[in-house]
């Protein structure tokens, strides 16, 4: 119980908001600039909270038709609570306290910043232009590719994600990518929507 406590805790962070990563905006250009996400607080971890049992972890996700092909690297909460996600946009987070692709239950959760002031677009920022049944190619540390299809993509605004339903630990294997999406707050420096994105083994 603790664990699921604890997922569905974490999964709010992730769907909350990403956090800006630079202290300088980057220079004027004729295509619009990318605007930050917003910091957001976080749930506390608890001492009771292990990860579950992996075969092997995810190392990269490729997905061809929308030309992403970057590293994955576990992430989890930091000791202050806050739940950690690579600065680097061109980086995706696995969620290490749930499943991954070698589970043989449950979501694998992956997560990256949409863009940040110096870095401009992320790859994942292309989610919401994948193609219907595009492929996703997830690679884990044992060297195996573990293939998906598309099953849908779509944004949702973040009070009415069914938190339940996209961090599942029981259910079928499946994918579930994440970044932020929909209209950018100025005043709270956050965006409307989570852009999800899930897929089923082939």
């Amino acid at each position: 119980m603790a664990a699921r406590i604890l997922a569905l805790a974490a999964m709010a962070l992730l769907l909350a908001g990403c956090t800006t990563t630079a202290a300088q905006p980057i220079a004027p250009d004729p295509a619009p600039t990318p605007l930050p996400t917003a910091v957001v607080d976080v749930p506390r971890q608890s001492s009771e909270i292990a990860p579950v049992e992996q075969v092997s972890a995810p190392v990269r996700i490729q997905i061809p038709s929308v030309s992403i092909d970057i590293q994955i690297t576990p992430v989890g909460v930091e000791a202050d609570g806050l739940m950690q996600i690579p600065e680097n946009i061109r980086v995706a987070g696995w969620y290490r306290y749930g499943p991954s692709p070698s589970s043989e239950t449950g979501s694998t959760v992956i997560t990256a910043h949409v863009d940040s002031f110096d870095q401009g677009l992320g790859p994942f920022a292309y989610l919401k232009e994948m193609p219907a049944d595009a492929e996703i190619i997830v690679t884990t540390e044992d060297g195996v590719d573990h293939r998906y299809r598309l099953e849908s993509v779509q944004n949702i605004q973040k009070k009415q994600l069914p938190l339940d339903q996209v961090f599942d630990r029981d259910g079928a294997p499946r994918i579930v990518l994440l970044t932020c999406g929909g209209q950018f707050d100025k005043n709270v420096q956050n965006y409307s929507d989570n852009v999800v994105a899930i897929a089923n083994p082939l």
